[in-house]
């Protein structure tokens, strides 16, 4: 037996010796080097790793940029990590042959800069994480390549205006982040490319108008998030293309005063509406409230009339109301909408009737 035992290991001893030097010094690999674990661990330059690796974490070591060719040898990689590794730039052919690459992690690093091809070869890239950069710009067609790109996170970078052909390729995106940069123009023209988003974050940016001619290529969005934005004014039809899907909207902190007449026509599927901390008076007879189930009011100096009917049958109507204090007629300051006396008498218009065309 002992014999025996003796012979497998000098059978297998020159594969396991090949099998351990695969695995890059410092680092931790799983069996058969499926996983390389390579966290903090002071490398300087990206190691070389088996075409059988399918993921790689190399997060928190001081890598400062990606070669050309730096993954030759790793083309298995499904996800590759590499977040707080002091990246500042993205070279042209910087993954080059990660034809299987399916999740791209590079937050939290100091990238200023994405080369034209950066992203050559990524076209089964489906989620790719960017956020917490110093990106300010993006060349024309950069996401092309990434024709399965699912989810996009850009969010707490640079960003100034987004320019048409921006994402140019990338019509399957659904996830949009580009919260905490600092928009203040979102081109005509700048989103036709991606009209089927589902999500799309643009808090925390200088967004002073509602970009209306890009948002009105967009077909079936579900959640938009504007809160933060310097916006005083909600125009016209603003949600109308994408209404009958939009369930969750973020108007939130901007200083907002008023809505046009409107803004809220074609929109039927609203479930959570916030609106807290900003300057509103009145709510549009265009918001129907039949499918809201959440809604935040918080401090706007509310005008207790007429116009607010709609708005106190709702909260009356619900059981966990939210906090809404009339700041108007002085008569009803202080007190919550609901409870205001000055909507009492108010008497919603008769329908008119339907004229019959008379043949």
């Amino acid at each position: 037996m002992q014999r025996l035992t003796l012979m497998v290991i000098c059978l297998l001893g020159p594969a396991v010796q090949e099998a351990q030097s695969q695995c890059p010094d410092q680092c931790n690999c799983l069996p058969n080097l499926q996983h390389v674990i390579c966290d903090n661990k002071g490398l300087k330059e990206i190691p070389q790793v088996s075409e059988s690796t399918n993921l790689l974490n190399l997060q928190r070591n001081s890598l400062g940029s990606i070669p050309a060719g730096a993954f030759s040898e790793s083309r298995g990689l499904i996800s590759l990590h590499m977040q707080h590794c002091q990246l500042t730039e993205i070279g042209s052919q910087a993954f080059k042959g990660l034809k299987k690459l399916t999740y791209l992690y590079l937050s939290n690093n100091e990238i200023s800069s994405i080369k034209p091809g950066a992203f050559e070869d990524l076209t089964k890239l489906t989620y790719l994480y960017l956020d917490g950069n110093q990106i300010s710009r993006l060349a024309k067609g950069i996401f092309s390549p990434m024709i399965n790109l699912f989810s996009l996170q850009l969010s707490n970078n640079k960003m100034r205006e987004l320019r048409p052909g921006t994402f140019a390729g990338a019509k399957n995106l659904r996830w949009l982040h580009l919260s905490g940069n600092e928009l203040q123009t979102l081109q005509p023209g700048s989103l036709d490319d991606v009209e089927n988003l589902a999500v799309f974050h643009l808090d925390g940016n200088n967004l002073s108008a509602y970009p209306s001619a890009a948002m009105s290529k967009l077909r079936v969005v579900e959640e938009l998030t504007l809160g933060g934005n310097p916006m005083k004014t909600i125009p016209d039809y603003a949600f109308q293309s994408f209404g009958r899907y939009m369930e969750r909207l973020h108007l939130d902190n901007m200083g907002l005063e008023k809505f046009s007449d409107d803004a809220f026509n074609g929109v039927t599927a609203i479930k959570s509406l916030h609106l807290d901390n900003n300057r509103l008076k009145a709510l549009p007879k265009s918001l129907k409230f039949g499918t809201i189930t959440n809604m935040t009011l918080l401090n706007n100096p509310w005008n207790c009339s007429c116009q607010l009917n709609s708005l106190r049958k709702w909260l009356d109507s619900i059981e966990s109301r939210p906090d809404a204090v009339c700041a108007t007629p002085p008569s009803q300051r202080g007190k919550q909408i609901s409870n205001s006396t000055s909507m009492r008498r108010c008497k919603e218009k008769p329908k008119l009737p339907k004229r019959r065309q008379q043949h």
